[in-house]
């Protein structure tokens, strides 16, 4: 598991303003990204490589 200790987390720029339903991003940790719920911040967390992070963005993108 991933020590996440010193993850700087950042919302989601594609969380709207739902009411707090937002996704969580810490890019700044060596070799991962990590992704949480904001609404359980002490929950678990997905981890990827920033490649597969980068891929999973660009697939998202609007015409992909």
């Amino acid at each position: 598991m991933a020590d996440l200790t010193d993850a700087q987390w950042r919302k989601s720029t594609r969380s709207g303003s739902n009411g707090g339903d937002c996704v969580e991003v810490a890019d700044n940790l060596p070799g991962l990204v990590a992704v949480r719920d904001s609404k359980e911040p002490a929950g678990p967390a997905l981890t990827f490589s920033p490649t597969a992070w980068a891929s999973f963005v660009q697939a998202t993108k609007p015409g992909h």
